[in-house]
Order: structure tokens, then sequence, then C-alpha cells
């Protein structure tokens, strides 16, 4: 396992931008699946976005399509997430993630496929 510890979240005002970043800790972050959750209140977690390995695929959520980034560093271990254009249904605890399973293309990224969490950001957009 990896611990992660995420940082950047905080209020912005609709349409705004944050940056969300995830530090890991352990000699294997770079054969590990990372990806972004988020959950508010009164709701499930969800996947907002993946990145493989390399960070040469990703995926992300339909709702953030087109508004938020992910990528990663392996030389530092860590993971980001670039949020644009963002939207008061945005507001929510994010969460950083590893997963020690394969990418798989195929696939959708489910919250049980990883295995190490940090502890969450809360982001808030205001309208």
């Amino acid at each position: 396992q990896v611990q992660l510890v995420e940082s950047g979240g905080g209020l912005v005002q609709a349409g705004g931008s944050l940056r969300l970043s995830c530090a890991a800790s352990g000699r294997t972050f770079s054969r590990h699946v990372m990806g972004w959750f988020r959950q508010a209140p009164g709701k499930e977690r969800e996947i907002v976005a993946g990145i493989s390995w390399s960070g040469l695929a990703t995926k992300y959520a339909n709702s953030v399509k087109g508004r938020f980034t992910i990528s990663r560093d392996n030389a530092k271990n860590t993971v980001t997430l670039q949020m644009n254009s963002l939207k008061p249904e945005d507001t929510a605890v994010y969460y950083c993630a590893a997963s020690a399973s394969a990418w798989d293309h195929t696939a959708p990224l489910l919250v049980t496929d990883f295995d190490s969490w940090g502890r969450g950001t809360q982001v808030t957009v205001s309208s």
C-alpha cells in the first residue's frame, strides 16, 4: 500500500478553478493506478478521474470531461487534479486513491478497485 495526503481544496466561486494535489509515500507509487474520487453529503463516493501507471491513459466521469485534468509525476510521487469551470454540483470531499490492479482500458474504475485512500480535502463551489 501507499500512504496518500491530499491538499489544495477550498472555497471557490462558480466558474473558478482549483488544483488538487496528492502526495504519495512508498517505493511502488509508479506501479499504482491513481484516481480521484469525490463524495457529496448524502451521496455515494464516485469516480472523478483515473490515470494509468505511465500517465499515458486517463479516464474521466462524464460530468467532468473537458473541465478536469488528471496528471501524475512518478519522479515526485504526486498526482494532480486540475479543476476548471467549477460548478456548485462539484462541491464534495475529494479523495486521492491508489490501486495495485492493472489498468484496464475497457472497464470503468470502481471504488472497490482501490486499496489505499487519503483522508480527503473539501472543495466547495459557491453559486
